[in-house]
Order: C-alpha cells, then sequence, then structure tokens
C-alpha cells in the first residue's frame, strides 16, 4: 500500500501518533464512489463540528469519506450557523441515566430509525440516543464501523435478488444468510452495532431479512413484488 493510500485512510488495525487504534475498517472513498456513485454519497463539512471535535478521525471520516444515503441520514447543519446541533439541542439530556458526563455537548452526526447518532470526540465511539425509550447505547466503537455497516446493508439492499425461479422461501433463506454474514463480518471486528437484538441495526438486519426495506426500482424489490 502506497503511503497516500494509507493516508486516504487508515488500515483495519492501523494506530495514531498516540499508539492507539486509528480505525477498525479500511473504507474509503474511491471504494463508496465504484459502488454506489459519487452523488449518492453524504458528507458534513468540517465547519459544521466544534473545534474541538473537527480533527478527530471520525470526523475527518464524515467529512472525506462519507456515507451512501439511504437507510441512515446523516444530519446536515443547522441553516442559521452551519452547525451540528448538539444532544442536548435534540433530545432532554437529563431524561437519559446511562448518558456520559458531558455528553450534551456531543454533536448529532445522524439519524437510524428513531436514534439520534452522536459522535463522542473523546472515544471516538458513535451512540444512539432513543429519544421515546429515553435509553442510550454505544453503537459502533469508531465512524469506521458505521460506515462499514451502513455500506453493507444499503449494497444488500440495492443489489439482492430473489430470483426468477419463483422459489420466494429460498430467495429469503438466501437474504437470511447475507443479513447474517453482515452481522458476523462486522461482530468480528466490533461487537457493538449486533451487540444485542435491540440495537438499531439488529433491528434494521431483521427488517432487511424479512423483505421491509427494498426500494421499488430494486432488484430485490421488483423480485418481490413485480
Amino acid at each position: 500500500m502506497t503511503a497516500s493510500a494509507r493516508n486516504e485512510f487508515h488500515g483495519a488495525r492501523a494506530t495514531s501518533e498516540f499508539g492507539v487504534p486509528a480505525v477498525l475498517f479500511d473504507v474509503t472513498r474511491s471504494e463508496l464512489a465504484d459502488i454506489f456513485g459519487e452523488d449518492r454519497l453524504a458528507t458534513i463539512p468540517a465547519t459544521a463540528f466544534p473545534s474541538s471535535t473537527a480533527d478527530t478521525e471520525g470526523a475527518r471520516l464524515l467529512q472525506t469519506v462519507g456515507v451512501p444515503d439511504g437507510t441512515l441520514l446523516l444530519r446536515q447543519p443547522d441553516g442559521d450557523d452551519g452547525s451540528l446541533p448538539r444532544v442536548q439541542d435534540v433530545v432532554h439530556i437529563e431524561d437519559f441515566e446511562d448518558a456520559a458526563e458531558g455528553a450534551g455537548d456531543w454533536p448529532v452526526i445522524g439519524w437510524l430509525l428513531n436514534a439520534h447518532l452522536a459522535l463522542d470526540p473523546g472515544s471516538g465511539k458513535v451512540h444512539a440516543f432513543d429519544a421515546d425509550g429515553e435509553t442510550v447505547q454505544e453503537l459502533h466503537t469508531d465512524v469506521s464501523s458505521l460506515v462499514q455497516v451502513t455500506l453493507r446493508f444499503q449494497r444488500l439492499l440495492e443489489e439482492f435478488t430473489f430470483g426468477d425461479d419463483g422459489d420466494e422461501e429460498a430467495g429469503f433463506e438466501r437474504l437470511e444468510r447475507e443479513v447474517e454474514r453482515i452481522r458476523e463480518a462486522t461482530s468480528s471486528m466490533d461487537p457493538l452495532p449486533f451487540q444485542d437484538d435491540e440495537t438499531a441495526w439488529s433491528v434494521v438486519g431483521e427488517e432487511i431479512a424479512a423483505g421491509q426495506r427494498f426500494k421499488g426500482d430494486s432488484p430485490g424489490a421488483r423480485s418481490l413484488y413485480g
């Protein structure tokens, strides 16, 4: 691997200048663009992050690599000042008994199901704040994990087909295996996204396996609905 490739974003167990893991997964802009096209990738500008967060690994990934649109929605900066909202701007932080000290000041970077996703600039972890249930959960060890899971599920939704043989049951069995492969491949590096059946990604996986998330113009939807 060339130095420029390493700089685009480090490999799975690269380390930062402080000797701690930089990112868990090797994710690059070119990889996502090859799969989804440049116009399908959402990013967050550096100026939207608090100054203390903008130069962290996670923030840089969201600025330069981004995520494919669809299942996960990245938060766009506020129209008034061009900044991301803080957790305390979108939920009543005092209602979250398990929230870490200072969590109210974390930037909100996205939305998944009914949970606000926030980046802890200290640890690099992504947390899911469910306002309805007043619960907060560690969802990803780092942003590269968030990008990787989004990539895998979005690609499955856009490329999977149930086949032309009319055996829908066999198609759903294949689909369930594909979802399970994503769970296993992710959990081998980062146990947080699928740590139990209640995480947002576990619910998304179950919905995909049940055929609920295919868009009308995808091969999966066409083979299901005609």
